[in-house]
């Protein structure tokens, strides 16, 4: 099985403009993240391997694209009016022509995303009925949980997902809501898809659904139209960079 990484880079933000081109110990936020994929998917993960040119950035932005490229790596631009990432990751696996089996979407303001959770989303795929997959982890607070910024994932016995949401589910009833996390594994989802390849072109081509425009969550759209999001489970948590102070906390990090 041969799988594509393929990262969407905004140069607009309204929290932190230019965040891919912000430096981190010494390198840009982007080609951190790049680094981090590429130490997987440049590497064969199957008998056929995913071999060179494993992985992009998919940019609206020439400054970002020329960064990308002065590092070596690999970059191809897109349209400025997308709406969502996946959007964005289809127009840039239209043009690059990939013969991919799998694409694996990873944001571009994940530096620390780690070998293994992108292993754990690849092994995903060995089942012929995973038609997109995502990652949990499971939450260590309750203020955690209740932090509507995290959504969070209900599954089912099989590991496919039933729900995603901002409000913390489920209910735990007839317990303080202090001694929920000691009553159910709450798990906290983390922002890294795969799609088989026709799907992606699928769901892109979906108008958006009435529970995605409630939770403002993309993937209640694939699930309201009967598309299933099989969960793999990481203990490993990650610094995504949305601000400046979330920038100074991955500088402290790479300190440590």
């Amino acid at each position: 099985m041969k799988f594509i990484g393929i990262i969407p880079a905004r140069y607009a933000s309204t929290r932190f403009p230019g965040k891919p081109l912000a430096m981190l110990g010494g390198k840009t936020v982007i080609q951190r993240v790049y680094e981090q994929v590429a130490a997987v998917l440049s590497t064969p993960l199957r008998e056929e391997g995913s071999g060179d040119g494993a992985v992009w950035v998919a940019t609206d932005d020439d400054r970002i694209f020329k960064a990308v490229e002065a590092f070596g790596g690999r970059a191809v631009m897109t349209r400025t009016d997308h709406k969502s990432g996946t959007d964005r990751i289809e127009e840039a696996a239209e043009k690059i022509g990939t013969d991919a089996d799998v694409i694996i979407n990873v944001q571009g303001d994940e530096p620390f995303i780690q070998p293994s959770q992108l292993e754990t989303v690849c092994r995903l795929f060995d089942d012929p009925r995973t038609q997109i997959a995502t990652l949990g982890k499971p939450f260590d607070t309750m203020d955690a949980v209740d932090n509507p910024n995290s959504p969070k994932i209900v599954t089912d016995l099989d590991g496919y997902a039933l729900y995603f949401s901002r409000s913390v589910i489920p209910f735990v009833r007839g317990k303080e809501h202090g001694e929920w996390l000691a009553q159910f594994p709450f798990l906290k989802h983390i922002g890294l898809y795969a799609y088989r390849r026709d799907v992606l072109a699928e769901i892109t081509r979906l108008p958006q659904s009435p529970l995605e425009l409630a939770e403002s969550l993309e993937q209640l759209r694939w699930l309201q139209n009967g598309y299933k999001i099989r969960v793999g489970l990481t203990n490993v948590e990650t610094i995504g960079i949305d601000t400046p102070e979330d920038l100074a906390k991955a500088e402290a990090k790479l300190a440590l």
